[in-house]
């Protein structure tokens, strides 16, 4: 057996090297379907590849590139830029210049911004390089539509059951190393395994792997397969659990303020695909929740970093996030704020408040008649520009709903505070 290839993961030495192994999306590789023609005519085009993970999408632009002998070119949206298209670009101009062709597999095409995706458009259009891209969103929202016009879309579907099942008996049957253990399955366990995939081959394979490492006399029972999928699924769903818990993680890191672990959970999610804009949109808002007045410069960083983020791509608008979080993380704490207009709107609820005479606007004479704005004393006409006044309605003079800490820069509010209003805020506070 092959030393290198014994050392890849499953998923990779299972990955087919010809066409005729390709298992699933027969809508596409079907006798008379789009792809098959495509490759039986040996007239490859430019397309979109949508579908979920592990449906096939890279495995088949690596096949495509190998049967109509292309020089393939893989790069992913998370950590190429501009300049590594540019590359691809330069060496297809060459290669069309010698009647070669050239693809260009772009993984994650969504994660590219605009700019970046309008770098690629002429090139397609050219003829200079084949685009290839793979997506897990809805291209319609996520490609420019230039793009969208020079491409095809084709959707691949989730793998059934007894596609799963076709590929767990080849990496059983055909893997050197799977073949050697001799595995055998617990009642149901197989079914199980197939259950737990989700329809997706890679991982599938992962927790196959994984429970062939964990079981010690090669017999996978219902436990393992539990523990090697708790082991082995890595994938990210945006919309589920894993998306939740990470986010969660990465907030409370920095609410914690510990900026290592912070940044470690932003780098999971940089390594996910997260959207970038996501990430950015909450730490705007934690900026107010969570720091608040200790550190007002907090809230304008992070939405000068949330305007960075939609005008930069990958991979360079990292460093963007992980400067907003880390100065984030590190900054004193206040949700004094946040604990405010909580209790403010409990209060303001109620009808029965209601704004004192002597601050409501008089823009009419009838108004001025009734008493509207009567009495009413200009801070500016006074020392320090304040006066004593009572602003809150009737029954609420005592309410006391911002109540800032003695952080950071909030410290020097409570303490002018105190002296403004000393009955409601004692210049330490408890």
């Amino acid at each position: 057996m092959d030393t290198e290839k014994s050392l890849q993961p499953l998923a990779e030495r299972m990955r087919p090297s010809v066409i005729e192994d390709f298992v699933g999306q027969s809508h596409l590789m079907g006798q008379g379907k789009i792809i098959r023609q495509m490759l039986e005519r040996d007239s490859v085009f430019s397309m979109i590849l949508w579908g979920d993970p592990g449906t096939g999408k890279t495995t088949l632009a690596k096949l495509i590139a190998d049967h109509c002998s292309m020089e393939a070119h893989f790069l992913s949206a998370i950590s190429s830029g501009v300049a590594d298209v540019r590359k691809v670009v330069v060496s297809g101009v060459a290669n069309r210049a010698e009647g070669k062709r050239t693809l260009l597999f772009l993984d994650e095409i969504h994660r590219f911004n605009k700019a970046q995706q309008d770098s690629i458009l002429s090139a397609v259009e050219s003829g200079d390089v084949v685009l290839i891209g793979a997506t897990t969103e809805n291209p319609s929202f996520q490609v420019i539509a230039p793009l969208l016009s020079r491409t095809r879309v084709l959707k691949l579907n989730t793998l059934n059951d007894d596609e799963l099942a076709l590929i767990l008996e080849r990496a059983l049957s055909k893997d050197g190393t799977m073949k050697a253990m001799d595995l055998s399955f617990g009642e149901g366990v197989r079914e199980g395994l197939l259950g737990l995939a989700g329809g997706d081959a890679r991982r599938l394979l992962n927790i196959l792997e994984t429970a062939s490492v964990i079981s010690e006399d090669g017999i996978i029972t219902a436990d393992i397969l539990q523990e090697a999928y708790d082991r082995s699924s890595v994938y990210y769903d945006r919309a589920g659990e894993r998306h939740y818990d990470t986010i969660s993680a990465f907030i409370k890191s920095m609410r914690g303020s510990d900026p290592n672990a912070a940044v470690y959970y932003l780098a999971r999610m940089i390594i996910a695909g997260e959207d970038p804009e996501f990430i950015a949109r909450r730490m705007v808002i934690f900026a107010s929740e969570d720091i608040g007045n200790a550190a007002p410069q907090a809230l304008p960083f992070a939405v000068s970093v949330l305007t960075a983020v939609k005008n930069i791509g990958m991979p360079e608008v990292e460093i963007v996030l992980s400067h907003c979080a880390t100065f984030l993380a590190s900054a004193p704490k206040s949700n004094a704020s946040y604990l405010a207009i909580k209790k403010a709107k409990d209060a303001a609820v109620d009808p029965s408040f209601t704004v004192p005479m002597h601050i409501r606007n008089a823009p009419t004479g009838l108004m001025k008649s009734m008493g509207y704005a009567k009495g009413y004393r200009y801070p500016h006409d006074f020392p320090r520009h304040f006066v004593r006044e009572q602003y809150l309605p009737r029954g609420l003079e005592e309410a006391v709903y911002y109540d800032p800490s003695v952080e950071g820069t909030e410290k020097a509010v409570r303490a002018r505070l105190a002296t403004l209003w000393p009955e409601k805020y004692p210049p330490e506070k408890k």
